[in-house]
Parts: structure tokens; C-alpha cells; sequence
């Protein structure tokens, strides 16, 4: 196996996939190769993204409890060789057979320094608003792996971002992806990456 093939699954612009692309033209993603970008919505953006960087994409509806949505998801993943998936904003809960087929290889970025404000219920500016109504000094990103947890999984990485006295939730979003999301994301799944290439050739 020359590369790991990664899916990376969105649901909106796609900001911390185009972080994942440019990495990977800077050789920076190792063994990993970006094959499929997968969204549960239709017009989101970050499909654009990756048709204009010459990725094939797919739309998947996702519903919490479907089977038929899950199974419809685990069948094209495994149709198209995908070793590990990577959530970049994806905003739907995978199924247990979707997790106990890639257990270890999904990984998510969440924009807060577990285990301070995550699970469910804490995605995008929500996450920004509630640390700036705590008054915390320092938030940042962590990547950790996906289990059947919302946001419980092992931690792979993180990074602190100072919280500053002007901030708002917006400003604050975007420094948290500038400074922690666009950088760890990258990192983590070369991690990954090549810890799933170092299994596979030690068969």
C-alpha cells in the first residue's frame, strides 16, 4: 500500500478541508492521500472545494438512527478503498457500524481545548459564545478520535489560543481556525496516517 486513502467528510464552506488540501500539495500529509469528500448536505461549499482541486465527491444523507443512510455511507467508503475518514465540520453523528468498521481511523477537529465545551450541542460559534460568556483566558482546538461519544474520544492534539478582551464569537472562530484547527488538522492526520501504513506493513 504506497498511500493511505482518506475520505474527509463536511457539511459546510469547508474551511479546515481546504487546510487538509493545501497541506497536501506541500507533501505535507505523509502517506495520506485525499480520494473522497463526502457531505450529508448538498450545496455545502466545501464540495466545491475539492471539485475545483480535482477530488471526487459524494452526497450523503445523514440522519441519526437510519440505517439505510449508514449503510449507504459504510458501502461507498469501503467501494472506493477509504482506510480513514477525517470530520471537518461535519455536523452529523456516525452509526456504530460506521465506527466499529474504522475504529481508530476517524478523527475530528472541535473547536474548543477538550474537555472544556464539547459534546452535544457545542459546534461552531456556539462553542466561541459559551467560552467567551465563561470568561476563559485561553481556548484553542483539539483533534481526537471519533467513538460513540459526541466528542469523547482519545485526544491527539491540541493548541491554545489566547482569548482576547475584544473578542467576540466571530473573531474569535476565526482565530481559533487561523492559529490551531488549519494547523492541527493537517498534523493529525498525518499522524494517523502513517501509523495506519506502519500497521498495514506490519502484517
Amino acid at each position: 500500500m504506497l498511500s493511505v486513502n482518506v475520505a474527509v467528510l463536511v457539511s459546510g464552506g469547508g474551511t479546515n478541508l481546504q487546510a487538509l488540501i493545501d497541506a497536501q500539495k506541500r507533501g505535507e500529509l505523509g502517506r495520506g492521500e485525499i480520494k473522497l469528500v463526502i457531505s450529508n448536505r448538498k450545496n455545502a461549499y466545501a464540495l466545491q472545494r475539492a471539485e475545483n482541486n480535482g477530488i471526487e465527491t459524494a452526497y450523503v444523507k445523514m440522519r441519526r438512527g437510519d440505517s439505510a443512510c449508514e449503510k449507504e455511507l459504510l458501502e461507498l467508503l469501503q467501494k472506493k478503498g477509504i482506510d480513514m475518514l477525517v470530520l471537518a465540520g461535519y455536523l452529523a453523528i456516525l452509526g456504530e457500524n460506521i465506527i466499529n468498521a474504522y475504529r481508530n481511523r476517524i478523527i475530528n477537529i472541535h473547536p474548543s481545548l477538550i474537555p472544556s465545551f464539547c459534546g452535544m450541542g457545542y459546534y461552531g460559534l456556539k462553542v466561541h459564545e459559551a467560552a467567551l460568556e465563561y470568561g476563559v483566558k485561553v481556548t484553542g482546538a483539539t483533534v481526537h478520535y471519533v467513538n460513540e461519544i459526541a466528542d469523547g474520544g482519545k485526544i491527539i492534539l491540541q493548541k491554545a489560543v489566547d482569548v482576547r478582551e475584544d473578542d467576540t464569537p466571530k473573531t474569535l472562530q476565526l482565530r481559533v481556525m487561523q492559529e490551531a484547527e488549519w494547523k492541527l488538522l493537517p498534523q493529525a492526520t498525518k499522524l494517523v496516517c502513517e501509523r495506519i501504513y506502519s500497521e498495514r506493513n506490519a502484517l
